[in-house]
């Protein structure tokens, strides 16, 4: 897993208020059913007891274990004032899921 940030990314968390005990992270979203879809959101928050946490340049971002295993082996994370914070690409898939109990 390497997780690269642009310089725009870089300078928006060197200077984003983060409440002490908070830390930048990346979450998991899964969209639909048959042809289901997986979308990062960047949010501060508090890290969470099993979270993965990776430093780059002094920064340390946490995500879970689900969202460890959906992002891409190499992803980047971008920010612009328009979209806020850009994790990588999303996962998408054509195959329904189905739960057997």
């Amino acid at each position: 897993m390497h997780i690269t940030l642009t310089e725009a990314a870089l300078k928006k968390l060197e200077h984003l208020d983060v409440k002490e005990g908070q830390i930048p992270r990346i979450d998991a979203e899964i969209a639909g059913g048959c042809g289901m879809s997986v979308s990062f959101k960047f949010i501060v928050d508090e890290p969470r007891k099993n979270d993965h946490v990776i430093e780059y340049k002094g920064i340390r971002i946490g995500m879970d274990r689900f969202t460890l295993r959906k992002l891409d082996e190499e992803t980047q994370i971008d920010y612009t004032e328009e979209n806020g914070f850009i994790v990588g690409g999303s996962f998408s898939s054509g195959a329904c899921m189905i739960e057997i109990e």
